[in-house]
């Protein structure tokens, strides 16, 4: 009886979460898989080799629009990130193409040098204005949080939402910006016919409203990998995507070797606690 139960349960779960797509589907946001990252779950961990050629897909695509200022030439030495020897990353700054304003100088006046291992990784623009001004009125973001500033949304009916945030919970899923920033990159096509698409735009089944300033900036060949990986749109967006989950939050590897480490040490107090506390009362008449 039991048994039955729990297959109707699970089966009323199911029909509500298809549900709760479909109603996010005819309200027009469009659906993202979730997609497997060495990154995810409770012990998931940044893969090396994948960041460096997550690192090379950004530096010959990406960076010709977008910077990484929050991020600096050495998080690129650091250890649980890509980990370049440091003498490459002090070369590939010094060759960097966007350069540092700085100054003023003893005359008084800005200037342009190379970046140093303390300098943050900028993109080819100065501000804003300039960056619209290049691109037709279109700003394009800073990637440095990205995979945390974009998100998976999800509009199902309120009763659902306990059974998302709980699945969410056991299966500790903070995947959804890395999962929609795969499917942007990897969603670009044809519109459907009768789909009004304004000139300049591009369409994109997981971008909101379907239209979208960038053009497709990934294609199969586009970058050749120094390790052998097939260079296919899909790796180069699994990469990039890893990389920028790395860049919005480099200590993730840190975080969670200490957080098991908390879970061991408090498991190993509560045992020390337990027996102690039978040792004192042990003695003692009740």
């Amino acid at each position: 009886m039991m048994k039955r139960f729990a297959q109707a349960l699970g089966a009323s779960l199911a029909a509500m979460l298809i549900s709760g797509s479909a109603l996010a589907a005819e309200a027009g946001h469009p659906e993202i898989a979730r997609q497997p990252w060495a990154f995810s779950g409770f012990t998931g961990q940044f893969d090396k080799a994948q960041l460096q050629r997550g690192f090379q897909v950004y530096k010959e695509v990406c960076s010709n629009c977008h910077g990484l200022d929050r991020l600096s030439f050495r998080n690129l030495v650091q250890p649980g990130g890509p980990e370049f020897p440091e003498p490459a990353v002090k070369q590939l700054a010094a060759e960097w193409p966007h350069q540092i304003t700085d100054g003023p100088n003893v005359e008084g006046k800005m200037f342009e040098r190379p970046p140093l291992l303390s300098d943050p990784i900028r993109g080819p623009y100065h501000n804003d204005n300039e960056a619209r001004a290049a691109q037709n009125g279109a700003l394009p973001p800073d990637l440095s949080l990205i995979a945390k500033a974009r998100g998976v949304e999800r509009n199902p009916s309120w009763w659902i939402h306990p059974f998302l945030m709980l699945g969410d919970i056991l299966k500790s899923y903070q995947e959804g910006g890395a999962d929609y920033v795969y499917a942007l990159l990897t969603d670009f096509s044809d519109p459907p016919a009768g789909f009004q698409l304004v000139e300049g735009k591009y369409y994109n089944k997981a971008f909101p409203g379907h239209q979208i300033a960038m053009p497709p900036p990934l294609a199969d060949g586009a970058v050749t990998y120094q390790d052998g990986t097939p260079p296919t749109l899909d790796n180069y967006s699994r990469d990039v995507v890893a990389f920028l989950s790395w860049a919005a939050d480099p200590s993730l590897d840190q975080r969670k070797r200490i957080g098991w480490q908390v879970i061991l040490y408090l498991i190993v107090t509560t045992g020390l606690l337990y027996l102690g506390k039978k040792r004192i009362w042990s003695t003692l008449k009740h």
